[in-house]
């Protein structure tokens, strides 16, 4: 199983950060949040946490999937980071998961690796991304990179990073333990 890397700057997305947090520790893999700039991060609605690691303490070699939230300035905070796009082109060219949500697909942008690719982002984002094969989805996977449209996606966003570590079978479980299947069968 391969460990995972979760990045949180100023600014971050709370919703997008920490389900997936939660879904992946539920699913018993192991996510470090990571902060590019001091202990402390403040999401943008105002929620301080204590990350885990630090940007400086961490060895790309330890992981095998990064995870980028949206949020503003978060990811403009992230996309702004040479140490953040070096890491994510790193995990890119060895093959490595790279997930990105919400507004985060403009740090896959600032890294060049987006263009070849089928992704998706939070709405306002759609023109800048242009330059890939922009498709408007829940969740899009095109080979190594995830990527997912904003805070009511995060679950799914989640779940399809679950599937793609450990499988179908316990992403299906956790979607139902975590009454997922009820809300969408009730929703209708």
């Amino acid at each position: 199983m391969i460990d995972v890397l979760l990045f949180i700057a100023e600014g971050f997305e709370e919703i997008e950060a920490f389900t997936v947090v939660d879904i992946l520790r539920r699913a018993n893999i192991k996510c470090d949040t990571c902060s590019i700039a001091g202990s402390f991060v403040k999401g943008s609605h105002g929620i301080e946490v204590k990350a885990d690691k630090l940007i400086e303490e961490i060895n790309k070699n330890e992981y095998g999937a990064v995870v980028l939230p949206g949020g503003m300035p978060g990811a403009k905070n992230l996309k702004e980071n040479k140490r953040v796009i070096e890491i994510v082109k790193n995990f890119y060219e060895d093959n490595k998961i790279v997930a990105a949500i919400c507004a985060a697909p403009i740090v896959l942008k600032e890294a060049d690796i987006y263009r070849k690719h089928k992704i998706t982002s939070y709405p306002d984002f759609k023109e800048e991304l242009k330059a890939a094969d922009y498709i408007e989805d829940i969740v899009v996977e095109d080979k190594n990179i995830i990527t997912s449209r904003g805070p009511a996606t995060a679950i799914y966003f989640g779940l399809k990073l679950t599937e793609k570590i450990v499988g179908k079978a316990k992403a299906d479980n956790l979607k139902e333990g975590m009454l997922l299947n009820f809300v969408e069968r009730t929703a209708k």
